[in-house]
């Protein structure tokens, strides 16, 4: 019989419906259970795409006898990390301060007061070496608990009591200044990998904010060496296993230095800040004057996969997909959907086989190791192992018949893997906070490479966000639609849980770039509105900086302050930006005020500067000249036109557009004042370039504009 996930909205926790475990979601009622009955609480944290997760619940989840031992000892709950990114970053916090490492799944045992007195990640159902298998382990810790219940409470009202104080922020002593933003770049440079590009060694993560901050650093200084560092690892990722080259996307991670060997899930986040490491980087090489066309190319399949196969009918995004899918024998394997062995090859594409496996780097005995084994497994990951011209030679050809060729057989490929392979799992959440990071990334993608099919995309998945997940309380974070229950019936669509600080400044950051996409001053209203919620819910008023959660939310053992960029910028990082951008583009200086107190709201952002890249990006424009430009004309005019697509297409990350139109200036008058007497001149479409708090005189002409926000 289904337990009590059968009914949930996460895919994640549905995955686990079927399981003989006597599942909870986390909520009171089971903790409340677990004070009626003494018994402590197990947590198992992970999420819908996550390997590690399906290997233990498929290891121990699934089997009766574990299933026993854990229903008989504990109250179990399993929690969605991306649906409740709170209970996760506060027990992820417990894991690392009492085993020195984290990850998912995660699994902690609770109090029924919800403090941890033990945490792990994986662990196996048999003991395997020092590592002690559930069946073990829970019949100890179940004794331990029921012989001194006291001695758990005290140790977990202790480490309680330690995560607490770990997590307190201290602010920095001295205002930062631009000597920060260098120490970033050096820790960058001294972590960079000149062979193959990226920071560190295997696994290896993309981090395109580290990517974003270098474009800046190279914009304000000229430092050539960072925009080497940029270019250099987004061609290898490019030409690495970690992208798709069939259907476009990037997958999570690298296993391997040399971005060959992929861990197979493709994330939404992953997809949207990636886009926009290689939008910008495309800008930087030259744009439309000669930039980098692989950068170009490579965003644009990015937003081919995710338009094509992460979007919702009405133009949400969706959350993920997996990295294990079925195997042809009926097992589900990592990245079974992907990979292709050489006798595939020779089958599909007959004498072009050949070309295929020079060209995609392929072995007779496979290029992929299996992660847990490190074995090859006989498959290989397609990735692009030899430059054109290289081929050309090879198969006494020209570049543009190798190249019209390999198109063909990726058809072909691909066509065939859609045809015959069963996708993986995707994970149908509505996710507010990385919708709003796609959204940004559309949209700046539709400006720099004058392509409004992008903004009207990141128009509709705005419009849906905003109706659907914003409420007259404030905004949530997750929607999913209608869901098959297995009683038959169907559970309509629903939208749920209190916004976290990441929804907000993540969704205000995508709307601030769609009204300059679209210079449609709805969005820009909708920014500023939400700015403001997120700083009466979240603002720590006293030291500055936002909680991640917000004032009078759902219990829980602190309230954390997040700075740190993960796998995503911090809600802070992303929140100071947005204030200082929005402040330039309507001229309230108090946003810019308040969005400043952010970089001093935590003091190791100065002493690990690296480690917050993106507030290092939002650091560069508050320490340096930001511009604003209005261009005020007729919108549908040419002249008009010319302008936007000028201040568009430049590289100039520290700026922000305002269109003040001659048809309807009362609208944006009533969000930028300053724009209202700023009209065409000479009968013609001018632009106006301030900067450092005083404006140029207008100009008339594209290439005047451009060299005044190179200036």
């Amino acid at each position: 019989m289904p337990n009590r996930l059968a009914t949930a909205s996460s895919p994640y926790l549905r995955q686990h419906a079927d399981n003989p475990v006597d599942w909870h979601p986390w909520g009171d009622d089971a903790f409340a259970l677990a004070h009626r009955q003494r018994k402590p609480v197990f947590l198992s944290i992970g999420y819908a795409t996550c390997h590690w997760c399906h290997v233990m619940a498929h290891e121990s989840f699934e089997d009766a006898e574990v299933a026993a031992l854990l229903n008989d000892a504990f109250v179990c709950v399993k929690v969605d990390r991306e649906e409740r990114p709170d209970v996760d970053q506060v027990y992820m916090a417990v894991c690392q301060a009492m085993t020195g490492h984290g990850g998912w799944p995660l699994t902690l045992l609770l109090t029924p007061e919800r403090q941890p007195f033990f945490a792990a990640t994986y662990i196996p159902k048999h003991t395997r070496g020092q590592r002690l298998g559930l069946i073990d382990w829970v019949p100890r810790v179940q004794a331990l608990w029921q012989q001194a219940p006291e001695r758990a409470r005290n140790a977990a009202a202790e480490i309680t009591a330690q995560v607490r104080a770990a997590l307190q922020t201290e602010s920095a002593d001295t205002p930062l200044d631009v000597s920060v933003l260098d120490r970033a770049a050096q820790q960058l440079a001294q972590r960079f990998d000149p062979a193959f590009g990226g920071f560190g060694a295997a696994p290896k993560f993309p981090t395109p904010h580290h990517l974003l901050f270098l474009l800046r650093h190279w914009t304000r200084t000229g430092d050539a060496d960072a925009l080497q560092r940029v270019t250099h690892t987004l061609r290898a990722m490019r030409h690495g296993g970690i992208h798709d080259p069939l259907g476009g996307g990037f997958h999570r991670y690298s296993t391997d230095r040399r971005w060959l060997l992929p861990h197979f899930e493709k994330m939404l986040y992953d997809q949207a800040l990636l886009a926009m490491a290689y939008t910008e980087a495309w800008q930087a090489t030259g744009g439309p004057d000669g930039g980098d066309a692989l950068l170009r190319e490579t965003a644009e399949s990015v937003f081919t996969y995710v338009l094509r196969d992460l979007t919702h009918p009405r133009g949400a995004f969706f959350s993920a997909e997996d990295a294990d899918s079925e195997h042809p024998d009926g097992h589900m394997e990592e990245g079974a959907f992907y990979v292709w062995t050489d006798p595939e090859l020779d089958a599909l594409l007959g004498d072009e086989a050949a070309l295929a496996k020079v060209a995609f780097g392929t072995e007779p005995d496979g290029n992929f190791e299996d992660e847990a084994t490190q074995r090859k497994t006989g498959a290989n990951v397609l990735h692009t192992a030899r430059a054109l011209d290289t081929l050309a030679t090879d198969f006494e050809t020209t570049e543009a018949d190798i190249a019209a060729r390999l198109a063909a057989i990726r058809a072909t490929l691909l066509a065939h893997r859609n045809a015959t392979r069963k996708r993986p799992l995707r994970d149908e959440k509505v996710l507010t906070d990385w919708n709003g990071l796609m959204i940004a990334a559309l949209a700046r993608a539709a400006r720099a490479f004058d392509r409004p099919a992008y903004a009207e995309a990141a128009a509709r998945a705005a419009a849906f966000v905003l109706a659907e997940l914003r409420t007259a309380e404030g905004l949530l974070h997750r929607w999913h639609d209608a869901i098959a229950l297995p009683d038959g019936t169907t559970a309509p669509p629903d939208a749920g849980i209190a916004a976290h600080l990441d929804d907000y400044a993540f969704l205000v950051f995508g709307l601030t770039d769609l009204y300059q996409a679209t210079f449609d001053p709805s969005w820009l209203r909708a920014a500023l509105d939400l700015h403001a919620e997120m700083e009466a819910r979240f603002a720590d008023a006293e030291h500055g900086g936002y909680f991640f959660t917000a004032a009078g939310s759902e219990h829980l053992i602190t309230r954390v302050k997040e700075f740190y960029d993960g796998a995503a910028p911090s809600g802070n990082s992303v929140a100071m930006l947005n204030g200082l951008r929005l402040a330039r583009l309507t001229g309230h200086t108090d946003l810019e005020a308040t969005a400043a107190r952010v970089a001093q709201a935590h003091a190791d952002v100065a002493q690990a500067p690296v480690a917050h890249t993106f507030l290092m990006s939002a650091l560069d424009w508050l320490l340096g000249d930001a511009h604003e430009v209005v261009i005020a004309g007729d919108p549908d005019a040419a002249d008009t036109q010319a302008l936007v697509r000028a201040a568009a297409q430049a590289f100039a990350p520290n700026t922000v557009t305002v269109l003040r139109p001659t048809d309807d200036a009362a609208a944006v008058a009533a969000l930028a004042p300053y724009a209202e007497a700023m009209t065409p001149v000479n009968e013609r479409a001018a632009a106006y370039v301030c900067e450092a708090f005083a404006c140029q005189a207008p100009v008339n002409e594209p290439d005047a504009l451009r060299a005044a926000l190179h200036t």
